[in-house]
């Protein structure tokens, strides 16, 4: 499979591979081990800066407007109305416990609109300031890019609420620009998008990487399944589909599909899938699902890149009830066990790195080849697992596991929906992707990983060994800490919240220190490639205060044939020397 696979056209990846790429998971109440409902998404990008956004409750003025922004590069794409009130949103969560995660499949490239001003950027934030539901936060999506122009390109994404979640994705129209009559001004015919929204089945979950995951659905019977025509209907409990009503019609007008209505599929109409889809968006889903459920390897050879053999599921029964904690391992997934495991060839270098610096691929003797691209990796910017929990109160429910840097090295911090104001360790403002802060957790994290990618697997067990200390220790402070809260908040919800800010923000804090002295301690043990001795943390010394000599382990034997190989007996000893 290695040969089959080792070449590819270039423009396979250049016209499928979003710059920006990002990894999703969505986890049903039934299949998680308490009842939690969870969204991850991992931010992974070169220009994200990793920062805990913030947008506090508001009562705005009439007439108050709302200026939009390009996510990708703060250009300012136009002015929406306001709405008299929005909820707060901490990260991607917002008080009611509504959760958003998304990955760009770009899809068709002639269907973005050059018109629209509401990027997905904006739907996200947008919706979580205006939505109490995943079901609402829909509808806020669909109804803003009717009115407004979607801007962006292909987008999935999750949607969560405490009592179920939900993947949507959705794409523009183009730009067909006409002649309005009444104000004689040149407007897109096509405004808006089409898209469709899927709930996981409860016990059930899925995920999404960077491609179109939606395939065939069943179309509007009123019953479990509506058309945008229909949104009258959205909170009828047994809804599983809800759809733009024209997401067939327009495929027909452009030529895209030619069959029957039952027969349509979102993916392979709107972003069709070929190699690179398979190999750098598909396998990470592949690698979640492998984690949970053991029937998984009959689809390694699709998500391999051998796209003419059974795609996966949409979403899948787990073998086992999944935790926060394993969310946070599944993460930090680079293949291993797997025979694309990243440590485990060349490129991976003396020190077992699982990490490949951009480009993605790579040219050698006028043939293309490329690096895997799996769910950790060096550029994300920030990455959360959302946990909204219906049996407490909304402010006490909800708690955005949020962490920065790469989420191999990462600490996944806990902050409750409620929290009154974010700590200066991650809020916005405090650095910036240009600008170092010593008091940012983006550059202290980043500073300790940079350092792990010398040394990789010498270095990886002392900072594993403090990385799961921390999160181990906040899943269980989080019982005692919703009990104290819950106490307060029966009585004085803002006594109550003020408890889950002292708490957020005094882990947060602590965590940023802990993990600036772990970058001490490691500088002082490695350096120069050396290993000092040391005993629970501590560096020893002789009887009379003087260092220890260090270790010295060299390098493994593969490295060592490779010097061999390349260099013949050049640096071999005499004999009897």
């Amino acid at each position: 499979m290695k040969k089959r696979f080792a070449l590819i056209l270039p423009f396979i990846f250049l016209s499928i591979f979003p710059a920006v790429s990002c990894t999703n998971y969505l986890v049903t109440r039934g299949a998680s081990t308490d009842g939690s409902t969870m969204v991850s998404y991992a931010a992974d990008s070169h220009i994200r800066y990793g920062e805990l956004y913030w947008r506090p409750a508001a009562d705005w003025p009439e007439g108050s407007m709302v200026t939009l922004y390009d996510r990708g590069t703060a250009r300012p794409l136009g002015e929406i109305p306001q709405l008299p009130h929005t909820y707060q949103v901490i990260g991607f969560m917002n008080e009611h416990q509504v959760a958003m995660g998304e990955t760009t499949f770009d899809g068709r490239p002639e269907l973005q609109d050059s018109t629209g001003i509401v990027d997905y950027g904006s739907l996200m934030f947008l919706a979580l300031q205006r939505a109490g539901t995943a079901r609402e936060a829909i509808k806020v999506i669909a109804d803003l890019v009717e009115q407004f122009g979607y801007a962006s390109t292909g987008e999935s994404f999750s949607i969560g609420d405490p009592n179920e979640v939900w993947i949507m994705e959705i794409i523009g129209k183009g730009t067909r620009l006409e002649l309005n009559k009444k104000t004689k001004k040149m407007i897109n015919a096509d405004k808006g998008a089409v898209w469709v929204a899927v709930r996981i089945p409860d016990g059930y979950v899925s995920a999404h990487a960077n491609h179109a995951r939606i395939t065939q659905f069943p179309l509007d019977n009123g019953k479990t399944s509506i058309s945008s025509k229909n949104f009258k209907l959205l909170n009828q409990p047994d809804i599983e589909v809800i759809y733009s009503h024209d997401v067939i019609s327009f495929a027909r007008r452009k030529g895209y599909f030619t069959g029957k209505d039952d027969e349509f599929s979102f993916s392979d109409v709107y972003a069709p899938l070929n190699f690179g889809a398979a190999r750098f968006c598909e396998l990470r889903v592949w690698a979640m699902f492998n984690h949970v459920n053991s029937g998984m390897q009959k689809y390694f050879d699709y998500a391999a890149g051998a796209i003419e053999k059974e795609r996966m599921p949409l979403y899948i029964k787990p073998d086992r009830k999944l935790s926060v904690q394993d969310l946070m391992n599944f993460k930090r997934d680079y293949l291993q066990g797997t025979e694309l495991d990243m440590s485990r060839d060349i490129g991976a270098g003396n020190f077992g790195l699982p990490y490949r610096w951009r480009p993605l691929t790579w040219k050698y003797e006028g043939e293309e080849y490329f690096n895997e691209r799996v769910t950790v990796t060096q550029q994300t910017g920030f990455s959360f697992i959302a946990q909204m929990r219906n049996w407490l109160p909304d402010h006490i429910g909800g708690i955005f596991w949020f962490g920065v840097d790469d989420a191999g090295s990462t600490v996944y911090m806990p902050f409750y929906c409620g929290i009154q104001k974010v700590p200066h360790c991650v809020a916005e403002g405090n650095g910036d992707m240009l600008t170092y802060s010593e008091t940012a957790a983006f550059w202290v994290f980043n500073r300790v990983a940079h350092f792990a990618y010398l040394f990789y697997n010498r270095v990886m067990p002392d900072l594993k060994k403090l990385q799961q200390e921390l999160e181990t220790r906040f899943a269980g402070e989080i019982p005692a800490i919703d009990k104290k809260a819950l106490a307060l908040y029966k009585s004085d919800p803002e006594k109550g919240r003020e408890v889950l800010t002292a708490y957020s923000t005094e882990t947060a804090e602590s965590t940023v220190s802990r993990w600036r002295k772990l970058g001490e301690f490691l500088l002082v043990k490695y350096l120069d490639g050396n290993v000092k001795k040391e005993k629970d943390g501590e560096l020893l010394r002789n009887p009379w205060g003087y260092p220890l000599s260090p270790s010295f382990p060299g390098y493994p034997d593969s490295w060592k044939q490779q010097v061999i190989d390349q260099t013949g007996d050049k640096l071999k000893t005499p004999a009897g020397q």
